[in-house]
C-alpha cells in the first residue's frame, strides 16, 4: 500500500464526517446521533489506516466540527467522546472493562456539560436540563449510558465482522 493512500482515504472520511456533523443541526436528536455516526466512521479509518492516522483524523474532524457545525453541542460531544473507537481495544483488555467504560463516559459527559454551561456560557443547555428536573437529568444520563454501551456493542460486533 502506498504511503499516500491512508492519508487520502482519511481525508475523504474526514470530509464525510464534517458533512455529517454540519447536517446535524437540522434534527434535534442529531445532537447525539451525529457524533456516534462519526465515531463509527473513525472505526473504519482505524481499521484501514491505523491508529496514527485515526488520531489525526479525530483531531481534524473535532476542530472542523467546532468551527463549522451549527450545533456546537454536537461538536462538543464528538470532541469529548469521539476518540472512543481508538481507545476501546485497550479498554477491552481490562478485567473491569465495563466499570472503566462507565466511569469514562460519565466523567467525560459531566465534565463536558460543566464546561459548556459554566465556561462557554451556554445557559440554554442549563435551562433545558432545569426544565427536566433532577429525575429527568438522571434519566437522561442513564439513557446516555445505554446509548454509549449500545455503541460499544456495535463497535464490538464490527470488530468481530472485520476481525483485526
Amino acid at each position: 500500500m502506498r504511503r499516500s493512500y491512508p492519508v487520502a482515504l482519511g481525508g475523504v472520511f474526514a470530509a464525510l464526517a464534517v458533512v455529517i456533523m454540519t447536517l446535524g443541526g437540522l434534527i434535534p436528536v442529531a445532537t447525539y446521533v451525529c457524533p456516534v455516526l462519526c465515531s463509527v466512521l473513525l472505526f473504519f479509518v482505524i481499521r484501514i489506516c491505523g491508529n496514527r492516522i485515526g488520531w489525526a483524523w479525530f483531531i481534524a474532524v473535532a476542530i472542523l466540527s467546532v468551527l463549522l457545525s451549527p450545533d456546537k453541542e454536537a461538536a462538543a460531544v464528538f470532541s469529548a467522546l469521539g476518540y472512543y473507537p481508538i481507545i476501546k481495544p485497550k479498554m477491552d483488555k481490562s478485567r473491569l472493562r465495563w466499570l472503566w467504560k462507565a466511569l469514562l463516559f460519565n466523567a467525560v459527559t459531566i465534565l463536558l456539560y460543566y464546561v459548556l454551561i459554566y465556561i462557554f456560557g451556554m445557559q440554554y443547555i442549563a435551562a433545558e436540563y432545569k426544565e427536566l428536573g433532577t429525575v429527568g437529568l438522571i434519566v437522561t444520563l442513564l439513557l446516555g449510558n445505554l446509548c454509549f454501551f449500545m455503541m460499544d456493542r456495535v463497535l464490538f460486533m464490527m470488530e468481530i465482522k472485520f476481525h483485526r
